[in-house]
């Protein structure tokens, strides 16, 4: 941000927000819908959604590089713009790319994969740069409340979009399909274009930004993966995403074998996570703006917290399967979702507050390079978390003992993620090698 520039408003903030649920509006048809058409309308193997699916997320280790192309620029709005561009057209073609699947299956799997590779390189573009965008306008105290607006308008997205679209696919017909996801897309690219217009200031020449102009991505790269900050914090990032993503696939099976309960049931327990997501994220929110004072409004403290939480929560699951039925599951499931959320929105307000440490002519690569982390270890978690269920139960004969053993597995990644957690405060950024210092700004030990 030049030095002129105020820290955005709470409308702007809202309004940057709205990039989040235009996106969450894209992507909900791609693994929802989508999924559903290929697997049951097309009676597809469900390996091929879920094929497509990843390599959406495989893509993400490109986010670095998009982070750098606006760092180069100076400017964040062209990045989120075409970002959204080539997300919302490949959401566009994947519907048509499914409609032509089933009268020319490897015509249609074909642009079918291209199309979800623009969801990917769309996506990692315009929500790297968004969050660049924000971590450069939003001030220290608002970071908590900041990362909870969008990551709720986000959840929004997905809400609001699910079952309009689901009342104009009905009857069903591959043409409806088609309107309805093009006009998801026309509408979620619309609204990000006048979400965004305006709001970022001006840069004039000569700001920090301009001076990665004169060095190359792999330089830059290399610069900030030499920073002990942002080592430490792409790791942490990694083991705290795959632990978290890990759970997502496996709990209501857990539910229904283990604990017998319906689909219903289990839907509804997996409401119940999401509400204690919600909480989550409102806490931190409310106690980061203030109103707990300096230590209560700590977001590494809370980051912390939120790891610490989640794995205790795990080990209660894993335990609860070994008790029975009389085990209290819903609160055991809402309190993973409470420091879930906890963990999610303070590890994302912090990422806004490291972004700048080391240099601000490097924010975009930095924020690249913790997404690249993150998008690579959801998809991975959700992959290895139900393969390996099925690989311990060809050992195990009993599912609770599998079940115990990966949770158990996953609440040891959230510990290794707090010790992570906690030790970033005292990381010394000034440790660079010095063929990576010329020309660069001089770094800080970074408090979070």
């Amino acid at each position: 941000m030049a030095p002129s520039a105020l820290p955005f408003s709470w409308p702007q903030i809202v309004r940057l927000g709205l990039v989040q649920t235009a996106l969450g509006a894209v992507v909900v048809l791609m693994t929802s819908t989508l999924n559903r058409v290929m697997v049951v309308e097309l009676a597809l193997p469900a390996i091929v959604p879920g094929a497509l699916v990843a390599l959406h997320y495989a893509v993400q280790v490109l986010r670095p590089r998009w982070g750098y192309g606006s760092d180069v620029g100076g400017r964040r709005t062209p990045w989120i713009v075409g970002g959204m561009a080539m997300l919302t057209l490949g959401g566009f073609l994947a519907a048509i790319a499914t409609v032509l699947t089933g009268a020319n299956p490897a015509a249609g799997l074909a642009l079918a994969v291209l199309a979800f590779l623009a969801v990917g390189l769309g996506a990692g573009a315009a929500g790297t740069s968004l969050l660049v965008l924000l971590a450069t306008g939003v001030g220290a105290r608002r970071r908590g409340a900041a990362a909870t607006v969008v990551w709720v308008m986000m959840i929004a997205g997905f809400a609001i979009t699910a079952p309009i679209a689901g009342h104009f696919l009905e009857p069903f017909s591959g043409f409806r399909l088609v309107a309805v996801s093009g006009t998801v897309s026309l509408v979620a690219f619309t609204v990000a274009v006048l979400a965004v217009a305006g709001v970022e200031p001006s840069r004039p020449a000569g700001t920090a930004a301009a001076s990665a102009e004169k060095a190359p991505f792999a330089t830059v790269l290399a610069k900030v993966w030499a920073e002990p900050v942002s080592r430490r914090f792409t790791v942490f990032i990694f083991v705290a995403m795959l632990a978290y993503s890990a759970q997502e696939l496996i709990l209501e099976p857990f539910a229904g074998l283990v604990f017998a309960m319906t689909p219903g049931l289990t839907t509804k327990l997996a409401g119940l996570q999401h509400g204690g997501v919600l909480a989550g994220m409102l806490l931190v929110a409310g106690l980061t703006m203030g109103i707990g004072g300096a230590w209560l409004g700590s977001l590494k403290l809370w980051t912390a917290a939120g790891c610490a939480g989640s794995g205790a929560m795990l080990v209660g699951i894993a335990a609860g399967g070994l008790i029975g039925p009389d085990f209290p599951l819903r609160a055991v499931v809402f309190g993973l979702g409470l420091f879930n959320g906890i963990f999610a929105v303070a590890a994302i307000g912090s990422m806004m507050g490291l972004a700048g440490a080391g240099g601000e002519a490097e924010r975009g690569t930095r924020m690249g390079v913790w997404g690249a982390a993150q998008g690579v270890a959801f998809g991975a978690g959700g992959f290895l978390g139900t393969a390996a269920v099925d690989l311990v139960r060809l050992a195990v004969p009993a599912p609770v003992h599998a079940y115990a053993l990966v949770f158990t597995a996953e609440a040891l990644l959230f510990g290794l993620a707090t010790v992570i957690a906690l030790r970033i405060q005292h990381a010394a950024a000034t440790r660079v090698p010095r063929r990576l210092r010329a020309g660069a700004p001089a770094l800080r030990e970074v408090q979070v």
